[in-house]
């Protein structure tokens, strides 16, 4: 998702991209929302469902204010300057390449809301809402943003050559490590990992699953920055990843357990569509069945391996299905993305050198992301504290926290 500035602007690409920008915003609006309080006791879902809404909020004044500036202005290496706050120079007629600079903006703002609302999901029935906020806020500035200027604002991973068309760097690692750090820092629910209450509504996870896998052909798809025939194609290999990853999780599933669940079909397709995101732009049908498979079967063992042997609860497996989906994705981009494979080609490296640029960008992103999310959660956790009582938690957070009830 990187702007060629030497383009003029064109009404079609224009359209595509106001429209993905909506798809975008709905994924988190309602989407992930629905998706994350199904997964969670009833005493909880509105907890965080106005956790995503605040986080939605937030988000995108703190874009407009800094965030937007700091990833997508200047030429620095390592992080963008402050000649954008406020959107200061943009106006209607002002151009990003074959887009009004105000378009772009807007799309990437969606980007920046959903990355931290996904993190909601490792903390989930026993964080302070304040500290959510702080969080989510701090974390967009000093993680979010300047990843995103590494990575598409013309930083030090665009001039390697780092491949991630729409995300799995800038969202997916980078959110799934966060999710991990909070979540060993907060400390785990009651009860974990024996006694830990299951899912209340899947009805509810399949309809936030169904709307974020429709909001995803925005979020690849729109990644192209154009309407055209290299959008069709992400959006094309977005849906085959997310139908194999989907039948894949629930065939191991059924194998192991005797029953497939819905609950786990609808973790199956969002991990394959995690896992397609940074490769979505690079290859072809082919890559994304093998991204698939390798999606619903790699994501699957490692929701066990995190719980039950890392024993950090990350709730509702952030790390698992976009942090490890993402990685797979990025580092499998270079061989799938090749021509050989039924790729499209569009590396200027040789496969073993993209490779290596690919985990190198790994490898940062993950170490940045580590250390600066354990200081700030570590000065949240020392000023106004990050978990809520014991008592708090035992009655939920709806009525405890937020005075209302998700059901009468």
């Amino acid at each position: 998702m990187i702007l060629d500035l030497g383009e003029k602007m064109v009404g079609a690409d224009t359209s595509w991209i106001l429209t993905s920008t909506a798809l975008v915003l709905l994924m988190t609006l309602p989407g992930l929302a629905l998706f994350y309080g199904g997964l969670v006791r009833s005493s909880n879902i509105l907890s965080v469902i106005i956790q995503c809404f605040a986080i939605a909020c937030l988000a995108s004044i703190v874009w407009l204010v800094a965030g937007y500036s700091i990833a997508f202005s200047g030429e620095g290496a390592y992080i963008g300057d402050l000649a954008k706050m406020f959107l200061r120079g943009v106006g209607t007629d002002t151009e990003a390449g074959n887009l009004p600079e105000n378009v772009f903006f807007m799309f990437q703002m969606t980007f920046a809301i959903i990355t931290p609302a996904l993190i909601v999901g490792a903390y989930v029935e026993r964080i302070k809402f304040s500290a959510v906020l702080w969080i989510s806020g701090l974390w967009l500035l000093l993680v979010y943003a300047p990843v995103t200027h590494w990575v598409w604002g013309g930083g030090w991973l665009a001039k390697m050559g780092i491949q991630d068309f729409a995300g799995g760097l800038v969202v997916h690692l980078n959110c799934g490590i966060a999710a991990l750090v909070v979540a060993k820092m907060l400390g785990a629910r009651k009860g974990f990992p024996n006694d830990v209450k299951p899912p209340h509504s899947p009805a509810l996870v399949f309809a936030g699953a169904a709307m974020l896998w429709v909001g995803w052909f925005g979020f690849n798809g729109g990644s192209a920055l154009a309407a055209d025939g290299a959008a069709g194609m992400a959006i094309t290999v977005t849906h085959i990843s997310a139908a194999t990853a989907t039948l894949t999780w629930m065939t191991i599933e059924w194998m192991s357990h005797g029953k497939p669940t819905l609950v786990g079909a609808a973790t199956g397709a969002i991990a394959g569509l995690a896992t397609i995101t940074p490769a979505s732009g690079f290859v072809g049908p082919i890559g994304a069945l093998v991204l698939g498979v390798l999606a619903g079967a790699i994501c699957y063992k490692m929701c066990g391996i995190i719980k039950n042997q890392w024993k950090i609860d990350d709730a509702l497996d952030v790390m698992a299905v976009h942090g490890v989906g993402g990685v797979l994705g990025i580092l499998l981009t270079a061989p799938l993305g090749a021509v050989a494979f039924g790729g499209l080609g569009l590396s200027e490296q040789t496969i073993g050198n993209q490779f290596i640029t690919q985990l190198i960008g790994v490898i940062a992103v993950a170490l940045w992301c580590l250390v600066i999310t354990w200081i700030i959660t570590l000065v949240i956790k020392k000023t106004i504290g990050l978990r809520v009582t014991d008592d708090e938690e035992t009655e939920g957070l709806d009525t405890s926290i937020h005075g209302e009830k998700g059901y009468n």
